[in-house]
């Protein structure tokens, strides 16, 4: 299994912006938690109930997580990874649950001829002409 590492110097966003539709009472009630102080804010409200909901599925998650064999957190694959990977003719299968970010410094042919899979379940951060590269092994 791969090491997850931090990006050396580099600021990783703590969050992704996302958008969601509510029926018009349910935001009512959230903005009425909100106005009584219970919740700092609707994002904030959110946040809270994503969180109570993963939790009261742990069993269900960390099964899942094992079964799937996917890396937890930040998962960074550089060019000399995949460099190295094409010396040893390796493909690479990556999953991730959180934020996969491949370098700025992989290039496409790179990125295709070591990477046989790549899913991720939250964010990927990757140059577009990557993205475009990897689209059919996206999951």
């Amino acid at each position: 299994m791969r090491q997850v590492q931090g990006l050396a110097g580099a600021r990783v966003p703590e969050s992704e912006k996302i958008t969601i539709n509510l029926g018009h009472v349910d935001l009512g009630y959230v903005d009425l938690l909100v106005a009584e102080g219970v919740y700092a804010n609707r994002s904030d409200f959110i946040r809270t109930a994503i969180r109570n909901q993963i939790g009261r599925h742990a069993d269900i998650t960390k099964q899942s997580v094992e079964r799937r064999s996917v890396e937890l957190g930040l998962c960074r694959i550089g060019r000399t990874e995949l460099e190295a990977a094409r010396a040893e003719g390796r493909m690479l299968d990556i999953s991730v649950l959180g934020l996969a970010t491949i370098g700025a410094d992989v290039t496409p042919e790179l990125a295709r001829e070591t990477i046989g899979t790549l899913t991720v379940l939250g964010s990927l951060q990757a140059t577009p002409a990557v993205r475009a590269a990897l689209a059919d092994r996206l999951r």
